[in-house]
């Protein structure tokens, strides 16, 4: 049967003819020289360009990464060798190598060594620890060398090819070659040797459209391949895969077995002739040089071919090499860490007849099947004996350990049991798949057919592109994964039964009620295993998770690519395998799985048990699952997280416990949390929680809007003095000026270079400061402006500026014994009211017995006319700031005004200054806000 193997096209980009390639080790890089003498680093992840550099204008026939010393070191026709830091493209070292083209550079694995070759027929040795010396030369070739290779078995030996039609061995430190390998009718142009296996082999390629495979150990030729049209340029044995990859001038790759030598695949990018051929080990990439481009692709699948039964016992494939573990083996005193690779002891168990592409347990653990190269092998899990074998594209078991199925082609089933055919069918559509399980699973392009093992009736037909399917341990729930999403799903085997027993049945879409979506996830499922009703899975973004009931918990990031191998209950841990065959582990309490799949249920009293052996640091993770399944109040009670439990008491509005857990628990952006309560408790109606927890978050605003609300002078005067120490100048004001603490306003504004401000306040409600602070403002005003200082009018000084002013004072007089009075509540009202001599009304009474008609509305609104629309023509306002004679006399005096005489007004006003004094103290600050007193914070 042929290998079957996927090949995915990564990355195509034109550029002129590349002559090298060759993949980094750990990054994903691509190394392209040109023959225009240019060298480019392509990322074969993102598609892109990294770098591009110049090297020289004449062709650049090599390079080679470096990656201990982070270099490139290129050849090109000018003779040269040039060494490169490939992070800077700073130049190391450039050196005459060669006196002709230099046609190859190879690097040692281990060694400060680089060889290079040339049309000069000399191949030499240098150390980069010595200078780049050249330590050694090697002669024996009649022609142009064009490739030099390192035995990575032995890497004191190299190989070498030339276009004098041979194939020479040396070795490091002889000067002629150790033999010389003759077959090729023309000029040899490469030659690798395989790295894999025991195999002592080689390979060349040659311009005689010939590849030879040599046993260097017996120098013959093992196997030659035919079939390039043109010559052949690059060869090489893949390191990972049991194949050859051969390229020519005829513009074709050919994809080679290994063993068997059969021509598996042809590939044409139709970018002209092949001159190089680029793999590395750990990897299924394979990057190829066009005359017009580069191209990479991966071959087959690079997930570990791995499988763990339930008692721990891992086994995997390396190639054809069978290899085991036992999680159980490790020392009891060893404490495994989450993440960490486990030291466990490797042994060898064998070797496989086929290259394996999938290793699977049978239910019991006893029998191991290995699918491959279009075949199935049943080996015994301890000695690994054939216990059977046949043809199969696909393998699944049967949740029966002796009953099995395989897909021998698109259009043939095969259903086993004690390893003995049972029955063949064939499936009214091109099966791609096959999947084990409760049921057997035959999947096409676009959905999937669930088939019974005893009769292979059709019990339901699924319409969903299916990638892969896991089934739990008790047959009812299935897992079915698609490119993007996952679902969850029931089945019932009870409905289905009935369902064929009563005849209502459609052959091709099978039972309506035999299964129930419970859940779909938007997630790509790599790898999954169940453990009861938990799903655990590892997904494209690299993330360890599980399910259950739909909600999906993180259990790790991982750093790489991790395949899931199992669930140990025993020792609450996951384990998982990487692309390098190490293992690692996760702990996954059983405990908490149970009891999430009990609340599921339903059955609370039982998870309540089964609460006392969880961890308490695993709690928060069972709070946000009953979260998410509405029981808010069971996850404030659970949970220990003090953040998450006030977002639940908040959640449930229960702000008293809420309260609770910001004073008494250790809390991050705990002003934050207050004022959040306090927003809360406020909307609610609660004031004494709302002030408390305002006053916890030093919200100073919302203090003063609490306080002014609930009318309280002790509040207020408290607020005033906190506000006064944190700088809060504007609330502090506020605060003063509600309480009548009039001359403590003044005093905060002058303290706070506010004097002009103080002063138009002086005049409005203190008259008697007017003096102290007019002597404040001329002194502060001095310092900038002597002239305007000097103009400002002192009221004890220029008493015509000012009418009406003694009035005023003693107006002042009356208000501050008004505010010295103690104050009373409004609660009282009604009380002082009753007590009146007089008595009082109420006051709608008053209103409803207010009666005017239109006759007196018109006298009413002809009294208030003066008033509203013209002033008293004879008195005209005062000016505020007057300018006194520069020399006064000695009793000082500006000229008077003309006044005329007054006409009695409607209504005499005892003080008409207040409120144009307020104007003009509003017109000095005018640029504020109205909340803003022109007080700086």
């Amino acid at each position: 049967m042929p290998l079957r193997l996927d090949i995915k096209r990564k990355l195509v980009q034109r550029s002129d003819r590349v002559k090298g390639v060759e993949l980094h080790p750990t990054e994903p890089w691509i190394l392209a020289n040109l023959y225009s003498g240019n060298v480019y680093i392509w990322n074969h992840a993102t598609n892109s360009l990294v770098k591009s550099f110049e090297v020289t204008e004449l062709p650049v026939r090599t390079a080679k990464w470096v990656a201990r010393k982070q270099w490139i070191v290129c050849g090109s026709d000018d003779m040269f060798v040039r060494v490169y830091n490939y992070n800077t493209t700073e130049l190391v070292k450039a050196f005459e190598a060669h006196s002709d083209y230099i046609r190859c550079v190879s690097v040692h694995p281990t060694q400060p060594y680089v060889l290079t070759c040339s049309d000069d027929m000399l191949i030499k040795l240098w150390d980069w620890d010595k200078g780049w010396a050249c330590t050694q030369v090697f002669e024996g070739h009649s022609h142009y060398v064009m490739q030099a290779a390192f035995n990575p078995k032995d890497t004191n030996t190299f190989a070498s090819a030339s276009l004098d039609r041979t194939v020479k061995v040396w070795s490091v430190g002889q000067p002629t070659p150790n033999f010389t390998l003759e077959g090729h009718e023309k000029g040899v142009n490469c030659v690798e040797y395989f790295g894999g296996g025991d195999r002592p082999y080689l390979i060349s390629g040659a311009d005689d459209k010939l590849v030879k495979i040599w046993d260097y150990q017996t120098k013959s030729c093992v196997q030659t391949l035919e079939g390039h049209a043109h010559n052949v340029s690059a060869v090489c044995f893949h390191p990972e895969l049991p194949v050859i990859i051969t390229g020519s001038e005829d513009g074709t790759l050919r994809i080679w077995h290994s063993t068997t030598y059969r021509l598996e695949n042809t590939l044409n990018y139709g970018l002209e002739r092949v001159w190089a051929i680029g793999v590395i080990k750990g990897s299924n990439a394979v990057s190829v040089g066009y005359d017009e481009g580069t191209v990479m692709f991966k071959i087959g699948r690079e997930d570990p071919v791995a499988s763990m039964d339930s008692s721990g016992k891992i086994i995997w494939s390396k190639h054809n090499d069978v290899q085991t573990v036992n999680v159980k083996s490790l020392p009891a005193e060893y404490d495994a860490v989450d993440g960490e690779r486990l030291p466990l002891a490797v042994k060898d168990l064998g070797s496989c007849d086929l290259y394996p592409q999938s290793l699977m347990h049978g239910p019991n653990g006893r029998f191991v099947t290995v699918c491959g190269d279009g075949e199935y092998i049943i080996y015994t899990a301890l000695a690994w004996r054939n216990k059977s074998f046949g043809a199969a594209l696909d393998f699944g078991w049967s949740m029966d350990s002796n009953e099995f199925a395989v897909r021998e082609s698109p259009s043939k089933i095969k259903v086993y049991n004690q390893f003995k055919e049972k029955h063949s069918f064939r499936p009214h559509f091109a099966a791609e798949g096959l999947h084990g399980g409760a049921l057997m699973g035959l999947r096409s392009t676009d959905f999937i057919c669930f088939y019974d093992w005893e009769t292979s009736r059709v019990i339901r037909r699924i319409d969903v592109a299916v990638r892969d399917v896991w089934w739990s341990e008790s047959g009812d729930l299935v897992c079915i994964a698609s490119e993007s999403s996952f679902y969850i799903l029931r089945y019932d085997a009870e409905a289905t039964a009935a369902a064929f027993e009563a005849g209502e049945v459609d052959e091709g879409e099978g039972v309506e009620d035999a299964f129930e979506l419970l859940h779909e996830v938007g997630e790509s499922v790599r790898t999954g295993v169940w453990v009861g009703d938990c799903f655990i899975y590892t997904n494209a973004d690299l993330r360890l998770n599980y399910c259950v009931g739909g909600e999906v918990t993180t259990i790790f990031h991982l750093d790489r690519p991790m395949y899931l191998l199992g669930y140990l209950a025993a020792q609450n841990r996951v384990y998982l395998i990487d692309k390098q065959f190490g293992v690692v582990s996760y702990t996954l309490l059983l405990s908490l799985i149970e009891y999430k799949t009990l609340v599921l249920r339903g059955e609370m009293e039982a998870a309540e048990e089964l609460m006392r052996v969880i961890p308490r640091e695993q709690h928060n993770s069972v709070a946000k699952f009953l979260e998410s399944r509405g029981q808010v109040a069971d996850a404030l009670r659970v949970a220990t997280d003090p953040d998450y439990k006030f977002e639940l008491a908040v959640q449930l509005g229960e702000l008293g416990i809420a309260r609770e857990i910001v004073e008494h628990e250790e809390m991050a952006a705990g002003e934050m949390k207050w004022k959040q309560l306090g927003e809360l408790a406020m909307a609610g109606g609660d004031i004494e929680l709302a002030g408390a927890c305002l006053a916890k978050s030093g919200d100073l605003s919302g203090q003063l809007l609490l306080c002014s609300a609930v009318s309280s002078p002790e509040r207020l005067a408290s607020l005033a003095e906190a506000a006064r120490e944190k700088g809060k100048n504007n609330v502090a004001f506020v605060c003063l000026f509600l309480l009548g603490e009039i001359d403590t306003c003044i005093d905060l504004l002058c303290d706070t270079g506010r004097v002009p401000e103080a002063a138009f306040m002086a005049r409005t409600y203190a008259p008697s400061r007017v003096s102290q602070v007019v002597a404040l403002w001329k002194a502060d005003l001095a310092r900038v402006n002597k002239k305007a200082a000097e103009a400002l009018a002192d009221p004890a000084e220029y008493k015509n500026l000012f009418p009406d002013f003694d009035e005023a004072l003693r107006l002042e007089q009356g208000a501050r014994a008004r505010a010295a009075a103690p104050r009373k509540p409004a609660t009282a009202f009604a009380t002082e009211a009753a007590g009146d001599d007089e008595g009082a009304q109420d006051l709608a009474d008053d209103v409803a017995a207010m009666r005017v008609d239109d006759e007196g509305a018109e006298d009413v609104a002809a009294a208030r006319e003066p008033e509203t629309f013209s002033s008293p023509p004879a008195e005209p306002e005062p000016e505020p700031e007057p300018e006194p004679v520069a020399e006064p006399e000695p009793e000082p005096e500006p000229e008077p005004v003309a006044e005329p005489e007054p006409e009695p007004e409607p209504v005499p006003e005892p003080e008409p200054e207040p409120e144009a004094a307020v104007e003009e103290a509003g017109a000095e600050g005018g640029d504020d806000d109205d909340d803003d007193w022109g007080l700086q914070d």
